[in-house]
Order: C-alpha cells, then structure tokens, then sequence
C-alpha cells in the first residue's frame, strides 16, 4: 500500500512538473500543438498547453455556425422544418461537401446533421444564407456572439473554416464556445454526437473517431486545413461529470483522437486523493490569450516531404488500407475497462436518415445525393437581400465564399478533406452495397414487394444493415 501510494505521488509531481513547463514555454516549432481539457459545468481548467495561443480552427468553426443557427431557432427566426435553397455561392464550396446542384431543397435539421457528420461545406453556406441573408452578415453574427460569450481571440469570415487570414480562433475560445453550447443549447444536444448519416444507400461516419468507440463521448467537431494542423473539440460524460477537451495542430487524424482520448482521461482521473497538488490553472475565462500570430503548419501537414497529403478522411484510408497500421489497431482494439458511469455505445444507434426536400422519401425509395429541390406545399426560404450584391463566390477562389476580407492563410489547399459526396467513407468505415434480394422479376428498389411480384413464393433477403464503426479504447496518458 506504501509502495503504491508513493509511486502515485510519483507521477503527480511529473505531471506538476510537466504542466507548470507547458505554461511558461511558447510553441518552438510550427508544430507544436494547443491541448486544453476542463469541465463542461464549472469550467474548471484541469489541464492547458499552449491554449491562449490563436490558431486557425478550420472546420472547428462550425461549432459556432451551429451555434448561431440554434440560436436563431431557439428565438424563432425560424425553425428545424424550415425548407433552405442551395445557392451557386454553396455549390462553389471546395469539399468536403455533399455536392447538391442550385435550386436543392435542404431543411434545417437536414442540413445541420450534414454538416456535423459529413462536416459539408456548402452546407455551412446554406445555414448562413438561410439565417442571415449572405456569409457576410452571418460572419457578423458569429463574431457578435463570439464577443458576447468571451472569446476575445476569436474572429470569423466564414462559416465553414475553409482558409482565411482573419478566421482565428484559440483552445481557450473553442473550450468557452463549447460549454456554451451544452449549457445554452441541452435540447439540441444529440447533434454533437451523431454516428453517421444515411441518404438512400450512402452511408458516411462521423470524422470523430472517438464517436461510438470511447466510452462517455458524447461530442463534438472535427477540423483540418493545411495551415491548422488536424483540430478537434470533443466531450465525454461519466458518472453525470462532463468533460470538454481540445486539440489543436495535431500531426494527424490518428494523433488528435488519441490525445483527445488521453487528456479526457487524464480528466475523469483529477479527482483522485492527490488531485489538489496538481498546480491550479483557474477556469477556462482565466486563461490568458497570447498577442502572437497564429502558427501556420502547411509545409508540415502538406509539404512535398509527405508521402500522401493529409486530409480529414485519412482515417479510412489509412485504416483500411493497412489493417495492421498502429492507427487501424487502434481503432479495432483500443478500448479501456468498462469506466464506471460512462453511456454505453450501443445507445449511440445507426446513422440518421438525412434527405433533400421537406419529407423523408417514402419508405423503399432511395435518395440520391443530386435530388431535384421539390416544389410542393412549403415555399423554400430563400437567401435573404445581402448587405453586398457581390456574394457569389468567385470562379478563381472557389475555395472560400469570398467574404470581404482576404483569404491567403492556405492559398490552393482548402483541404478540410479530399472526400467528396462519392468519396468511400469518412470515419473508418465505408457504405456496403447490399446484395439483390430477389429474383430479376424484382423491382429496383427491392422492396418488400419483390417476393409477391416473382411469384415464385420465396421471401425475399432482407437487407443488410450500414456497418458500425469498430470499437475503440483508449490507453491513458502516462502519469
């Protein structure tokens, strides 16, 4: 017992040390990383590195894009029903995307659960239009409750993270934006921790892996481009104790899932007898932003020395690829002892039904991903009159929604993903094409009808179900 007790003072005076040196040194290289984990309900920090340093937050950004439009919701400017036009500015969004011609009918809820599933940019400009007229005055909003909520490192130019100089933000910001988002917003809570979507038979995965394979978590967003590095905020619950951490510049997708996984265990373990000797770091308001510039990580991330250039689906690529890579097993295998109070996976279900127009397609149809808008009932909303005619994004920088100001952070990558609406997947798993369940007499879409039709009296297979991504566990971090 004596033995045991020494050697978990041990590692708390290593984990002091190591976190009295994280505050007091500066990122000395490009890479470094922001890492910041606190509790959801106090705001408590309980662990922070490098997090008033501003970084680009890429596709993180959408937290806020989702933020605004609940918002909006919430004051009944309009609703989750409410019918959105896809605009030529959306349809010029670089991917990741679902690709949608001009003129599609999108619903709110739909879009929004696009958008943090699939992370799809033109989705964001759909919400933005949709709600405020333009990206303009949209960023306006962003920027307003960024004030209003605290986070004073924090500017917005666009709602989907794709590159921009002036689109910065900070662990501190991201953390204060996220536990306003579950305190503010617990009725819309199930939207940070959706599994995956279904449109007809494509099936895409939550980009957080953690997502179904950590035990407790429960949130939140993914984020890549070039000059960020691989970005992620996530939550995780247990025994009623919420968490928020943050990742920022991670060297890959694999790394920001792990660390993420480490500092929320490292977290849920704070509580123990020898926690009050752990140096205090305040609540996330008292971290104290950084005057510097932000680290722009493109040479690392993209430079020409890497075999393959990083996107936010190498996680399918690299786990399916090579199923004995360090990051495949991962996935397959990591899973810690069963942690007491955390939401069992299970409960987390199949991918969520997404579609185009105002009503589910009837039960046996398929969604296709280039639906025609419908013109039934319900009038689509249209983008409201614009602060600026000139809002249609420029065939010569089709990489951002051309807002005001210069947007030269990442020129050419606007990589939040190479994956694109036909891409295989988005999270470790990929969409299986379900076998013919009857006789060639069978309809296309091979409902339950396909066995009356044949007359041949055999009952027809039933279809298989969308694969679930595989388990994951999650070793903590050394202490």
């Amino acid at each position: 017992m004596m033995s045991s007790t020494r050697s978990f003072l041990a590692r708390t005076l290593m984990w002091v040390g190591i976190a009295c040196a994280a505050t007091s040194l500066a990122p000395s290289r490009a890479g470094a990383e922001a890492l910041l984990v606190i509790e959801a309900e106090s705001g408590r920090v309980l662990f922070a590195q490098n997090a008033g340093y501003p970084w680009y937050p890429a596709s993180v950004t959408k937290l806020m894009t989702a933020y605004v439009t609940l918002r909006a919701v919430k004051e009944g400017r309009l609703n989750l029903d409410t019918p959105l036009v896809v605009s030529s500015n959306a349809v010029a969004q670089s991917p990741v995307k679902m690709g949608f011609g001009v003129g599609t009918v999108v619903t709110v809820d739909n879009a929004l659960k696009m958008l943090m599933v699939k992370s799809a940019n033109d989705m964001a400009v759909v919400l933005a239009e949709g709600v405020a007229g333009s990206i303009e005055n949209f960023a306006d909003e962003m920027n307003a409750n960024a004030r209003r909520l605290g986070m004073v490192q924090s500017s917005f130019v666009n709602p989907n993270g794709l590159p921009a100089d002036d689109q910065i933000s900070s662990a501190r910001d991201l953390a204060i934006l996220a536990r306003a988002l579950i305190r503010e917003l617990p009725e819309y809570d199930y939207y940070w921790h959706l599994p995956g979507i279904r449109m007809g038979k494509m099936v895409r995965w939550n980009y957080n892996t953690l997502i179904g394979r950590y035990p407790g978590a429960d949130g939140m967003k993914t984020g890549f481009i070039c000059a960020s590095g691989f970005n992620l905020v996530a939550s995780a619950t247990r025994n009623g104790r919420r968490l928020i951490a943050v990742v920022l510049g991670a060297p890959s997708s694999a790394a920001r899932a792990m660390k993420a996984a480490q500092l929320l265990e490292r977290g849920f373990n704070s509580n123990s007898p020898l926690s009050w000797f752990a140096a205090p770091f305040g609540t996330v308001e008292s971290l104290q932003p950084v005057a510097a510039a932000p680290p722009n990580l493109r040479e690392d991330m993209c430079g020409g020395h890497r075999k393959r250039p990083a996107t936010e689906d190498e996680d399918d690529v690299v786990a399916n690829n090579n199923p004995e890579s360090p990051y495949a097993v991962f996935l397959a295998s990591l899973r810690p002892a069963k942690a007491k109070g955390a939401a069992p996976l299970q409960q987390l279900g199949e991918p969520v039904l997404v579609y185009t127009g105002t009503k589910p397609p009837a039960a046996g149809s398929q969604a296709t991903t280039d639906s025609k808008p419908e013109k039934k009932k319900s009038a689509a909303v249209k983008p409201a009159a614009a602060k600026d005619k000139d809002n249609a994004a420029s065939e010569s920088e089709p990489a951002a929604a051309k807002p005001k100001r210069k947007a030269t952070a990442d020129k050419g990558s606007a990589k939040d993903s190479a994956a694109s609406t036909v891409a295989p997947g988005d999270s470790g798993a990929t969409a299986r094409k379900p076998k013919a369940a009857a006789p060639k007499e069978s309809t296309k879409d091979g409902g339950s009808a396909t066995a009356a039709a044949s007359g041949d009296g055999m009952p027809a297979k039933p279809k298989p179900k969308a694969p679930k991504p595989p388990p994951m566990t999650i070793t903590p971090a050394p202490e």
